[in-house]
C-alpha cells in the first residue's frame, strides 16, 4: 500500500526531486491521469506562483487564482518541478517560472516500471523507462488512452473574449486542453522541459494560430440559397406593406411601421399591395383633419378584405383611383393657367360686384362646355344686369348665396372668386360681402401658392 503522495516545497526543484523527467507530453499525461485516479494526493496549503499566468488562463479558461492553485497542486503531487523560479524585481522585466514535467517515483513503484540511467554521471531524475510489469500493462494502456484523448474547448457564441465567470463555468464542466508533444509554454522548444514565457519573449496570440479546420472546396448551400431569393413569411409581408404605406400615404407619415403592420394585417394576409390599399382608401374617402393616422387607417380598412375579395374588384378600385388622380392633376393645371392669365393678362376687370359675379359664372360655363360640350341656354338674348352699388343693395339671400358659393370654391382650393373681389372692390368691401374669415383664408392660400416653400396635396 502506497503512502499519500505529497512533495514539500523544498523538494519541488528539479535538482531535489525524487521523480524522473518525462521525455514527452504523452508519458507525462499518463502519470497525471494515474495521480488523478489513484486518490493518493490531497491538496495542502497552496502558495501563489508565476508560471506565465496569462498564457495558462488563455489556454485553460480558468481565472488567475484557479491557475495558481492548480500549479501548486501539480507541484505538490510531484508532477512539476521548478527549474527556475520566476522573480519580480522593481525596475526590471518580470521573469516567469520554468518547470520540468516530472513522473513521481510512486508511479513507477505502483505500476512496476523499471528505470535505468543511461549515463552514470547524469542526475537521477534523468533515468528512463526500460520495462513494466505484465500485470500493469492493461492499466498502462488505459492511461495511454486517457493521455491521448483530445477535448476541444467550445467556441464562445457571443464574444471571443470570455469573462472570468464564464471561463470558470467552462472549466467546471470538464473543458480541458489538448496535449501535444511540442512545448507550447515556451518558444525555445528545447529538451523535455516546458518553460513559460519570460522577459520580453511572448508567444503569438491564439487569434493568429490556425484553427485546424479548412474550408471545403464545395461548401454546402441551404435550400433557401439554392432556390434563389429567400421567400418572405406572413410577418415580413405585413411589415413590407406597412413600410410602403407610411412612405406613400401623406397622413401616415411618421407613424410606427409595427403599428401600421398590425392594423393592415388582414389585407396584407389577403395579398393586397400598396396600390390596392390606396384604391380602397379612395373609395372610402378621407378626413379633413387627421389626429392619429393608425386609428383612421383601422377604421377605413374595416371590411376591406371581404368587400374587395377578388383581384378583379381590387383592379377596378385602383382604376377609379388613378382616374381621380388624373382629374385632380388636370384641375390643378387649369387653376394655375387661370391664375397666370389673370395676373399676366391686360384685361380690365369690372368693379361692380354683380358684374364680377356674372363674369365668374360665364367663366364656369366656358370651362364646363370645354369639358362636357355646350349645353342649351334659355336665357334671353339681351339680359339686363341689375345696377347695384355696394352690399346694401343686395338682398340677404343673395349675400348668403354668394358666401356659400365662395366657401364651396375655397374648399376645393379655388380662391379666384375671393381674390377677384379683393382686387376689384377692395378688401373692406370684399370682407363686407363674403365675410372676414373667408377673405383672410383665401389671401393666405393665395400667398402660400406663390411661395416655392409650400406645396398642396389632397388628403
Amino acid at each position: 500500500m502506497l503512502a499519500s503522495l505529497y512533495v514539500p516545497e523544498a523538494r519541488q526543484w528539479l535538482s531535489m526531486s525524487t521523480g524522473r523527467v518525462a521525455l514527452d507530453g504523452y508519458s507525462w499525461m499518463q502519470a497525471v491521469h494515474w495521480v488523478a485516479g489513484s486518490g493518493l494526493y490531497e491538496p495542502r496549503q497552496l502558495f501563489p506562483c508565476r508560471p506565465g499566468i496569462e498564457y495558462l488562463m488563455r489556454r485553460t479558461g480558468l481565472s488567475e487564482r484557479s491557475v495558481e492553485y492548480h500549479l501548486g497542486m501539480l507541484r505538490e503531487a510531484g508532477l512539476l518541478a521548478y527549474v527556475v523560479r520566476g522573480t519580480r524585481i522593481r525596475g526590471a522585466a518580470a521573469q516567469a517560472s520554468e518547470f520540468a514535467r516530472m513522473v513521481p517515483v510512486e508511479f513507477d513503484v505502483a505500476l512496476g516500471i523499471r528505470t535505468a540511467l543511461r549515463d552514470d554521471t547524469a542526475p537521477a531524475y534523468t533515468r528512463a523507462m526500460t520495462g513494466i510489469a505484465e500485470t500493469s500493462r492493461e492499466l498502462m494502456a488505459t492511461l495511454g488512452r486517457k493521455a491521448s484523448r483530445k477535448v476541444r474547448r467550445p467556441r464562445p457564441k457571443t464574444s471571443s473574449k470570455a469573462s472570468p465567470k464564464g471561463a470558470e463555468k467552462a472549466a467546471e464542466q470538464g473543458v480541458v486542453t489538448a496535449v501535444s508533444d511540442e512545448a507550447r509554454c515556451t518558444p525555445m522548444q528545447g529538451g523535455s522541459t516546458g518553460t513559460s514565457p519570460a522577459a520580453d519573449t511572448y508567444p503569438p496570440p491564439e487569434t493568429k494560430l490556425a484553427s485546424g479546420a479548412g474550408k471545403s472546396p464545395t461548401p454546402k448551400k441551404s435550400k433557401a440559397q439554392a432556390a434563389g431569393r429567400r421567400t418572405m413569411n406572413v410577418v415580413g409581408r405585413r411589415f413590407q406593406l406597412a413600410r410602403e404605406l407610411v412612405q406613400e400615404v401623406d397622413w401616415l407619415r411618421g407613424c410606427s411601421v409595427a403599428r401600421i403592420a398590425w392594423v393592415a394585417r388582414d389585407v396584407a394576409d389577403a395579398g393586397w399591395t400598396v396600390t390596392d390599399v390606396r384604391g380602397w382608401l379612395h373609395l372610402r374617402g378621407g378626413a379633413a383633419r387627421v389626429r392619429r393616422g393608425s386609428g383612421l387607417l383601422a377604421v377605413l380598412l374595416a371590411g376591406a378584405a371581404t368587400t374587395l375579395d377578388t383581384p378583379a374588384k381590387r383592379a377596378a378600385a385602383v382604376t377609379r383611383w388613378v382616374s381621380a388622380q388624373e382629374a385632380a392633376r388636370r384641375h390643378r393645371i387649369e387653376q394655375v393657367r387661370d391664375r397666370r392669365e389673370r395676373y399676366d393678362g391686360d384685361a380690365v376687370l369690372p368693379t361692380d360686384p354683380a358684374l364680377q359675379q356674372q363674369l365668374a359664372d360665364a367663366c364656369d360655363r366656358v370651362r364646363q362646355n370645354a369639358a362636357t360640350g355646350p349645353q342649351p341656354q334659355n336665357a334671353p338674348e339681351h339680359e339686363v344686369l341689375p345696377q347695384v352699388s355696394g352690399v346694401r343693395d343686395l338682398q340677404d339671400a343673395e349675400v348668403a348665396q354668394a358666401r356659400a358659393e365662395a366657401q364651396e370654391r375655397l374648399m376645393l382650393g379655388d380662391t379666384s372668386l375671393l381674390t377677384l373681389a379683393v382686387d376689384t372692390m377692395g378688401r373692406p368691401a370684399a370682407e363686407q360681402l363674403y365675410g372676414t374669415d373667408l377673405v383672410l383664408h383665401a389671401l393666405r392660400l393665395e400667398n402660400g401658392a406663390r411661395s416655392p416653400l409650400m406645396t398642396y396635396g389632397r388628403r
